[in-house]
């Protein structure tokens, strides 16, 4: 498994339940997630994470989908996200240090890319951390999985 990949969109909404859109860059903020993002707060999935590998899998099912069409944050092109342990260390390379919180999430509501689909990836293989040490975050950093993990 590849130890780093690339930041391929930083990905924010004003409100919850819609889709995110790519504004290039970002602040990952210390406690809180994605500086101006609703899903942001004191709470364990301040910012969400997808592979573009899952992407191309909604792509392969015939729909019109790209970065933030999932409501992720930050999608990733070049590392198994959903196969990384809770507790993993992410650094970004604009300073900012994530830990991964959760993987997948129960859906209690049909997103509307299920309707479209008939199944969503961001469930089974999207992430979530916590913003440890905030910083700039941009289109085109690496990210890298570091070494331990905190229990």
């Amino acid at each position: 498994m590849s130890k780093q990949g690339q930041i391929i969109a930083v990905c924010t909404s004003a409100n919850k339940g819609e889709r995110k859109v790519d504004s290039g860059a970002g602040l990952l903020v210390r406690g809180f997630g994605l500086e101006g993002d609703a899903h942001g707060g004191d709470w364990h999935r301040q910012v969400s994470l997808l592979a573009t590998e899952s992407i191309a899998k909604m792509q392969a099912a015939g729909l019109d989908v790209g970065p933030g069409d999932f409501a992720e944050n930050l999608t990733i092109r070049g590392l198994d996200l959903c196969h990384l342990p809770v507790g993993t260390l992410l650094r970004v390379s604009g300073g900012a240090l994530l830990e991964i919180s959760q993987i997948g999430k129960i859906c209690h509501e049909r997103c509307a890319i299920f309707y479209q689909a008939g199944d969503c990836v961001m469930p089974r293989e999207g992430i979530f951390a916590v913003v440890l040490e905030g910083g700039p975050v941009r289109n085109g950093d690496v990210i890298e999985v570091m070494e331990g993990v905190i229990k």
